[in-house]
């Protein structure tokens, strides 16, 4: 299955506003160049899926731009994933998914009821580790396999 990253950003201080980009480049010590949560083990890169994220928004009844989750990466046409141990290929990146991502209270602090709304499915998406890095591009290919190689 594909999808489509349509998404890019990153924090340059922790708390920061996120910067979104169109291309950036990743590596497996620090994730996103310039991201200042990048070298967090089991968290060098948030995806979110966009299906996910619109299900959250419909449910407290708002439109909200999706930097609103503090996410790096943001994928459409996925299937989102909802066990760890998968991977996720961008072009040569290829990311293993460690763990979900936890709604915390920075969501509720943007709209209320935002966090129990991403709490169900995995909503609000994954962490990642980098497998492998390299440069991705809005509008790259996204491939999830949920079977982990060996």
């Amino acid at each position: 299955m594909s999808g489509r990253l349509i998404g890019i950003a990153r924090a340059r201080e922790m708390r920061a506003p996120l910067e979104e980009l169109d291309t950036a480049s990743i590596a497996e010590r620090h994730g996103i160049e310039g991201d200042a949560r990048g070298i967090k083990a089991d968290r060098q890169i948030t995806v979110l899926f966009r299906e996910g994220w619109e299900d959250a928004c419909r449910d407290i009844g708002a439109s909200l731009p999706w930097t609103t989750r503090r996410a790096n990466l943001y994928v459409e046409g996925l299937d989102r994933p909802r066990t760890a141990g998968g991977r996720i290929v961008i072009g040569e990146v290829v990311l293993a998914v460690a763990q979900e991502t936890k709604p915390c209270d920075l969501m509720e602090r943007a709209r209320a009821g935002l966090r129990r709304a991403l709490e169900p499915d995995w909503r609000g998406g994954v962490c990642c580790n980098v497998l492998q890095g390299g440069t991705i591009r809005k509008g790259d290919a996204v491939i999830y396999s949920g079977t982990p190689e060996r």
